[in-house]
């Protein structure tokens, strides 16, 4: 009987390990990675979000390094997410509602091509999705103008400085989270209340 049982707690164990949840990488570059990373991390289903660079030819970049849009990189965030509460094609519609996809190189006040609009993909499935969805965006007009995010295999992505991180949470009351960040958030808040955590 004490054999059975343990073979049972075994099993049950062992399946716990296997239902642990199964998270997945998500990248994406729309501007001032403040903003984005505000953004996402207000996502169900999204475990963390890491501000940095990528896409450039310069190993290990400092901020002022990628500021003088001479590294080739471009600001964006890491998303790991869980795909069992938010999936890769939720993840990309609130990526291009969040900013302009249709202008080259600028988001806003912010011009150079650090702040291009482009999805790095970790996987062919991610690519034929994001692809699928620009092609849908275009077809159907939907910004009047074309889309011209990028949309590039994963490169090697650096982490951003400390004072980057959790950016808006640790500076809400700055001038710039109040004008340029907030309304941005109120935008998420009306567009996707679904998704939101509580």
């Amino acid at each position: 009987m004490k054999r059975i049982i343990l073979i049972l707690l075994t099993a049950f164990t062992l399946s716990g390990v296997n239902a642990q949840a199964k998270t997945e990488k998500a990248t994406f570059g729309m501007g001032c990675f403040w903003c984005t990373e505000a953004i996402f991390q207000r996502l169900k289903g999204v475990v963390a979000v890491k501000s940095g660079f990528e896409g450039g030819t310069v190993a290990n970049p400092s901020y002022d390094d990628v500021c003088t849009g001479r590294t080739g990189h471009a600001e964006v965030i890491q998303i790991t997410y869980d795909p069992a509460i938010i999936s890769y094609d939720d993840l990309l519609e609130v990526f291009w509602k969040s900013h302009d996809p249709t202008t080259l190189n600028r988001q806003g006040a912010d011009s150079g091509t650090q702040y291009r609009s482009v999805v790095f993909y970790h996987t062919p499935q991610q690519k034929a999705t994001a692809e699928k969805y620009k092609a849908e965006l275009n077809k159907t007009n939907a910004y009047g103008k074309p889309v011209v995010t990028a949309i590039e295999a994963a490169k090697p992505f650096y982490v951003a400085e400390g004072y980057h991180q959790n950016y808006f949470n640790k500076n809400a009351n700055s001038s710039y989270c109040r004008l340029v960040i907030l309304p941005k958030l109120e935008k998420l808040e009306k567009v996707f209340k679904n998704k939101l955590k509580n």
